[in-house]
């Protein structure tokens, strides 16, 4: 199968390009690099160092025997686009290439209008580009389960019957985005299923959850092909901000009560669901949901597992809770459905504890270059448009 990944250097994509290589499909892909200038911006940079894309590409011949054909462009230039796909005639478009974070999104006026202008446009113009040259090809979109928020009934994936009035209809579930950034990918979403529906596109949105990790299945040893691992407010998602803070001897920052649930699932299981995706297409005109996520956690309950898999290996951690800078529920029902993928053969391959101790000797080696931004660890992007750090407001006695 012909693989075209929009976002291919970044945390998903440069692990997905080896995954699906390894199991013999051909992988292009195209980036502009700007998740590299993004952490910069916000003072940071990844734990696990980052290589160039020349060096990233040469170790890719090396590994897999053949060129990962790469074009740096812009997918707000549709003509980039276009072309691209013109000349790759791909079987599955997966689109990772987007700004992922909500916090970034709520920096500012400037930030948040980037971040729909950037999300949204690039996928209308992939969409458009596969309307035009590759009518047949498959889309595999990245969304979130952030799109849903947390509303106090059950979740499932992406449509739900209902009866009003004595009348009865399947509907999109609807839509509680809590920033910017997830509103933009509710866009993404009533976009990609428009185009569906009038063009006869087949499309996968992948509601996912929180990912983790450090490694997937088979990885190399060689550096350059090691996935980067982010751990700023902006883009540094809840595990791997935990693990990296714990290994410099840095409290565990939760905000709030700590009650926000979430789903997760590891790096290495996030690489198997979205091959299973693009693996086994929808039929024509077809828009379809999965949830992907495998165990939901409290935030709480996430720093607590952190501090014991910490102890074990020897590691101090503290918990402290933080005024939330988010304007978000921080006690709630959470209880989202997740049976699509199972259907297509989904197996976890490891458990949370499994995972953190993976992480966490991964992330030892980096300690220094980690402690370089021991002052970014506590936020200071705020929904409510002040700029302060935030404040420790309990100690969290870990058990």
């Amino acid at each position: 199968m012909k693989v075209f990944i929009a976002g291919i250097d970044g945390y998903l994509g440069w692990p997905l390009a080896q995954y699906l290589t390894a199991r013999g499909h051909e992988v292009v892909g195209a980036d502009l690099l700007l998740r590299r200038e993004w952490v910069a911006e916000v003072g940071s940079d990844s734990a696990i160092p980052v290589y160039s894309m020349d060096e990233r590409l040469q170790a890719f011949r090396q590994r897999y025997g053949k060129e990962l054909v790469f074009r740096k462009g812009d997918f707000l230039d549709y003509a980039f686009v276009r072309d691209f796909f013109a000349d790759f005639q791909p079987d599955a478009i997966v689109n990772l290439g987007q700004m992922p974070s909500a916090p970034y999104s709520m920096i500012d006026q400037q930030h948040a209008v980037f971040t729909q202008h950037n999300n949204v446009i690039g996928n209308l113009n992939i969409l458009w580009a596969m309307k035009e040259v590759c009518p047949e090809a498959h889309l595999v979109k990245l969304g979130t389960m952030g799109e849903y928020g947390t509303p106090n009934i059950d979740i499932p994936e992406g449509f739900f019957e209902i009866e009003y009035r004595g009348r009865k209809d399947v509907l999109p579930f609807p839509r509680q985005a809590g920033s910017f950034y997830h509103w933009s990918k509710v866009h993404d979403s009533n976009n990609t299923m428009f185009a569906c529906r009038i063009w006869g596109l087949r499309a996968t949105d992948i509601m996912q959850g929180v990912v983790f990790g450090t490694r997937v299945d088979d990885e190399s040893d060689d550096p350059r092909l090691h996935t980067r691992l982010d751990f700023d407010q902006c883009f540094g998602t809840a595990i791997n901000r935990f693990c990296c803070q714990a290994v410099i001897d840095h409290p565990l920052t939760v905000y709030g009560t700590g009650g926000q649930t979430r789903g997760f699932l590891p790096l290495r299981d996030s690489m198997q669901c979205l091959t299973l995706a693009v693996e086994n297409p929808p039929k024509h005109g077809e828009y379809r949901v999965f949830n992907q996520f495998e165990e939901c956690y409290s935030v709480r309950e996430l720093a607590q597992v952190v501090y014991e898999v910490c102890r074990e290996m020897g590691i101090h951690a503290d918990v402290l809770h933080y005024d939330n800078p988010r304007m978000e529920k921080q006690e709630h029902y959470y209880n989202p459905d997740r049976k699509h993928l199972i259907d297509l053969g989904y197996q976890p391959t490891h458990d949370v504890r499994a995972e953190l101790r993976i992480m966490l000797r991964d992330l030892l080696p980096h300690k220094t270059r980690i402690a370089q931004f021991r002052e970014i660890l506590v936020p200071d992007i705020r929904w409510d448009g002040t700029q302060r750090r935030s404040q420790v407001i309990e100690a969290e006695v870990a058990k």
